[in-house]
């Protein structure tokens, strides 16, 4: 089968020809329908040797919807011919965390201090989707799509679920009154605004140095898109300030103005990872009474809500689509910030 894999660390990926994936014990293959592409990815790709504990070559693709078309001796042999999305944290299940339903947080996923990144799932440390074909260890890391299109299916994996937890952990904040403030309005963001629509938010803001983005944010309900922080400030003030900003670019020139505009009470959520630092303290002028988080993805029960959230017509994604052997030059224009919404590869195409 053909695959794009990352052969060498700084290097762009290839499409290659790989061997086709024989499932054992309770190992299933999905016939990858759609496969999304990620800032993550790009991360990945640029990061130097010894960072991550990746076997290479790596098919890349942690972002995966398809058909279970093959199923091992001991796997549910009732999957085969389901439509599924895949989550692509393929936790431990017995620590703590796991039987907490937090398999996100999974300690067996934990980098140690001074120690390599782990293998999370599939396209981060295991073979991933952007391949025809795509073994995962077991039916505990799908979720039924019920004939969902897999071209919007495959961005809830990623930036549907990790958008829907970074909100629905903060529960206690969302409801008529919140006012919201989502920075950057790429994969994640466009995501989140429709999140937060469908949740009853009253007021969503939006930020992006894009004016497409701007527009699709716009076009989702967002109230206001604006080209910077500093630029929506007196709005989002005037409203008495954010109860919650969701910044997906996690920039330097995001993160400090994101702090200045939180009412009392709010927090910010950190959740891109573009270097941007963020030096907290009582006496630093911020509202009174706030929060910093920085959650990781989402759990497959969060990624069985957002799938449902598709279903019903409250959520969906704002597509660019391409062939598998595309997926190169692809990765080069999401670098560039040329692609509204997600990119998504079509490897059966």
């Amino acid at each position: 089968m053909l695959a794009v894999q990352l052969i060498d660390w700084g290097r762009a990926p290839e499409v290659r020809e790989i061997p086709d994936p024989e499932p054992t014990g309770g190992e299933l293959v999905i016939d990858v329908d759609a496969a999304g592409l990620c800032l993550s990815d790009l991360h990945v790709m640029d990061t130097p040797s010894g960072v991550f504990d990746y076997p290479l070559p790596l098919t890349l693709g942690h972002e995966v919807a398809g058909t279970v078309s093959a199923a091992g001796p001991d796997a549910d042999a009732s999957w085969i011919g389901k439509t599924v999305v895949v989550h692509g944290i393929w936790s431990c299940g017995t620590c703590r965390n796991c039987a907490r339903g937090r398999e996100n947080y999974c300690l067996a996923l934990a980098r140690e201090p001074g120690g390599r990144n782990p293998r999370i799932g599939n396209g981060l440390g295991h073979p991933g989707g952007l391949a025809e074909r795509l073994l995962v260890p077991s039916a505990d890391v799908l979720v039924p799509t019920a004939g969902l299109d897999p071209t919007v299916a495959a961005p809830l994996a990623d930036a549907g679920l990790t958008a829907y937890h970074a909100i629905s952990s903060n529960s206690d904040l969302i409801d008529s009154a919140t006012v919201a403030l989502v920075i950057g309005v790429g994969g994640l963001g466009h995501m989140a605004i429709q999140i937060l629509r469908a949740m009853g938010v009253g007021t969503v803001f939006a930020v992006d140095n894009r004016e497409q983005a701007r527009t699709l944010a716009v076009s989702l309900s967002a109230d206001a898109a604006y080209t910077s922080v500093d630029e929506a400030a007196s709005d989002i003030r005037a409203h008495g300030g954010a109860d919650i900003v969701l910044d997906f670019a996690g920039a330097p020139a995001t993160v400090e103005s994101a702090s200045t505009v939180l009412g009392p009470g709010g927090r910010l959520v950190i959740v891109g990872t573009a270097g941007g630092r963020l030096t907290v303290g009582k006496d630093l002028g911020l509202a009174s009474g706030w929060q910093v988080r920085a959650p990781f993805w989402g759990t497959r029960a969060d990624l069985a809500e957002v799938v449902a959230l598709a279903a019903a017509g409250h959520l969906t994604a704002e597509t660019v689509t391409f062939d598998l052997s595309e997926a190169p030059s692809a990765y080069e224009r999401l670098r560039r910030g040329e692609l509204p919404g997600r990119a998504v590869v079509l490897p059966r195409r």
